[in-house]
């Protein structure tokens, strides 16, 4: 009887102490256990950093982006109707100067315009012999074309980089953990859930945070590739039907413009 209660007791206080040991695999314990090891604090503190400032960057480049391909979507088909509504050609360019800095359609349009309007002050110069009108307005709708969508791409390295390293950041600090407790069961003889509760701990919190890190990143970066590709195609159509208007004065299928 005696020994039948010493065995009950002695699996109720093995209960209460795996209960306990499941409590240190919280972030708490984390913080303690990067504290006390000198050589834990700086692995798993330069993952944790590293981790927070990935996060951080992500979702500053995801709000930006966000918010400025809103406004490039709301605002492009009315920038390029009223370019084209617009009955004389020098209001419809005084229009596009009147956008903002970051509106990518009138850009294309300036551009454009200067172009023309450069190749038309040099008529029977090196330039002119050298490049015909056409050939003038193309280049410079290029160089516009590529500079704005280099623009819509801001940040888009980075997410990649974040989407695609962040769950071996994790990973890293995973192993870490994994390892410290094996260190910890080499040192202790014991392999009990109070041995190795804090490392594991550790290590299944640093793969979450690098998926936390991670995912979002990677969501967000398809979002704006998708959203840029659109907006590409609509800087190809605007492009052609400007090189059209200013080499030719009209737009192909419409009656010639007034200039």
């Amino acid at each position: 009887m005696l020994q039948d209660i010493l065995l009950i007791a002695s699996s109720a206080g093995g209960a209460a102490g795996n209960a306990q040991a499941l409590t240190e695999m919280g972030f708490s314990n984390l913080m303690h256990e990067m504290i006390a090891d000198p050589v834990e604090f700086l692995v798993s503190w330069a993952v944790l950093i590293m981790l927070v400032v990935m996060s951080v960057g992500s979702w500053w480049f995801t709000i930006v982006n966000a918010i400025k391909n809103t406004v490039v979507a709301a605002r492009a088909d009315t920038v390029v109707r009223t370019f084209w509504e617009t009955p004389n050609a020098q209001d419809a360019i005084r229009f596009m100067e009147e956008q903002p800095a970051n509106e990518p359609f009138s850009k294309i349009a300036l551009d454009c315009a200067q172009a023309a309007a450069h190749h038309q002050r040099h008529e029977g110069s090196r330039l002119v012999d050298a490049l015909n009108r056409s050939e003038f307005i193309d280049r410079a709708l290029r160089q516009a074309v590529t500079r704005e969508s280099a623009r819509l791409e801001n940040g888009l390295t980075w997410l990649a980089t974040v989407g695609a390293t962040a769950p071996f950041v994790g990973l890293l600090g995973t192993v870490w953990g994994i390892y410290g407790a094996l260190i910890r069961i080499g040192a202790t003889g014991q392999a009990s859930i109070d041995a190795v509760a804090g490392p594991v701990g550790e290590a299944l919190i640093m793969t979450a945070l690098g998926l936390f890190v991670a995912i979002p990143a990677v969501l967000a970066y398809n979002a704006f590739v998708r959203a840029n590709r659109n907006t590409y195609a609509k800087f190809d159509t605007f492009a052609h039907d400007l090189h059209d208007f200013f080499a030719t004065g009209s737009r192909v299928g419409e009656v010639p413009a007034k200039r």
